[in-house]
């Protein structure tokens, strides 16, 4: 198990959702702690997000790296058996094919009747596998990194973070709640949503309770997303992405310029003004990997699929650690304003 005595250089991981591509974080999460050369102090995580950075934590708190490995592999493995088996196609998938006929029928009733009406009894599959996957009573007990996990208030718009003491089931379930498919996830009397809407992920706590300087941003949403869309589907597609990118794209814009504001002049440095200065900001997105996919492939819980994702993920994560690792600890690997200021 990771402790604060070690001399490994801690990271913080700043988690996004994205449905099935959160199979591609599965892969960088795998690499990382295959590698063993970083504590993880802080795990950050929305929708898919939460669930990677809530397995971790179930494993360290288990038996350290390769138990942590293990909860990652043996919850998409479980994630990988909730479809059918009928998709056969070749991987990795093209755009015209990322999902079978069934799926697409599901998210274009999606569009018309509500979940409250194609799915009255609340039935989701997520619930058992979390439930059965995940030892929350252990996890707010012993796991030894901070968790903030990121849910949208339904009712409001407010962002609410759950951290170890009051991580559940249902609040895993809220970060991930798709309010076109999947009916409100109440907690203390309150409806939740994705948390996507507010925080895709959360940086913030990071940077405020994690003691470590450095924050790996794993992204699984493009920072560019190419040409202009024409048609009606496009349109509301990129509508969608935009709106789940919109909070922390915002968050990571305020950073970059808060850092601008506190670069100068050095003699009226505060306390808060050393901290932004001295964060260290690291990258690794998934754009290349998924560029070619179909924002419906989110939805394709398709184990063949998944694995193929976390096979990216484990590449994208050894060729950062080859050209990035030694920085951890010493000097950022990206440069957020040029990253996110950027038109």
């Amino acid at each position: 198990m990771f402790s604060r005595k070690d001399d490994k250089p801690s990271i913080s991981l700043a988690l996004q959702g994205g449905g099935a591509h959160g199979a591609f974080t599965w892969g960088v999460l795998d690499a990382l702690l295959e590698n063993g050369r970083y504590r993880f102090e802080g795990l950050s995580g929305t929708s898919a997000g939460a669930m990677n950075a809530t397995a971790v934590a179930h494993g360290l708190s288990v038996g350290g790296p390769d138990e942590a490995r293990r909860a990652l592999s043996e919850f998409w493995l479980r994630v990988g058996e909730s479809l059918p088996k009928e998709m056969t196609r070749p991987l990795p998938l093209s755009v015209d094919s990322a999902a079978s006929p069934s799926l697409k029928m599901v998210l274009q009733l999606s569009q018309w009747f509500s979940p409250y009406q194609l799915n009255p009894l609340d039935y989701n599959p997520l619930r058992d596998i979390i439930v059965s996957q995940f030892d929350f009573d252990r996890i707010r007990r012993a796991a030894p990194v901070q968790l903030f996990v990121a849910a949208t208030h339904a009712n409001s718009g407010r962002l609410r973070l759950f951290r170890n003491e009051d991580l559940s089931a249902d609040a895993l379930l809220a970060s991930a709640c798709l309010p076109a498919l999947q009916q409100a996830v109440m907690l203390d009397g309150e409806p939740y949503w994705d948390g996507g809407f507010a925080a895709n992920p959360a940086i913030f706590p990071l940077f405020k309770f994690c003691r470590g300087d450095d924050i790996l941003l794993v992204l699984l949403s493009p920072t560019d997303h190419g040409g202009t869309p024409r048609t009606a589907e496009e349109i509301q597609r990129r509508a969608m992405l935009l709106g789940f990118n919109s909070a922390f794209l915002r968050e990571m814009r305020l950073f970059a310029l808060l850092r601008e504001m506190a670069a100068e002049p050095a003699y009226l440095r505060g306390r808060l003004e050393r901290r932004l200065l001295a964060t260290r900001f690291h990258l690794i997105a998934a754009d290349d990997a998924l560029s070619e996919l179909d924002a419906s492939s989110r939805a394709l819980t398709y184990g063949p699929f998944l694995e193929w994702l976390r096979e990216q993920g484990r590449q994208s994560a050894l060729a950062w650690m080859a050209e990035h690792g030694d920085k951890v600890g010493h000097r950022g690997s990206v440069d957020i304003a040029r990253e996110f200021l950027k038109p």
